[in-house]
């Protein structure tokens, strides 16, 4: 499926940000330090997000879970 395809429920980031796309999740995990995205959780999201835009069916769901799990580890770290 296309990098443009849209996740069923969106990533929210924050109050005002939400990421609505495949595309959009990758291009917030590539602004963040190199050190956070070497950080398992940030690897396990990219490596769903590839498999969601090289593939389709269920991947998208697995990207969307591990875009929040890696969002949620942050978040209890800070």
């Amino acid at each position: 499926m296309p990098w443009s395809t849209a996740f069923d429920d969106p990533v929210r980031v924050s109050n005002k940000r939400k990421l609505l796309t495949l595309q959009d999740a990758a291009d917030y995990i590539m602004q963040l330090p190199d050190d956070v995205q070497h950080e398992a959780h940030w690897q396990t999201a990219i490596e769903t997000l590839i498999n969601a835009a090289e593939t389709s069916g269920a991947w998208l769901m697995f990207a969307r879970i591990a875009m929040l799990r890696a969002l949620n580890a942050d978040a209890s770290r800070g």
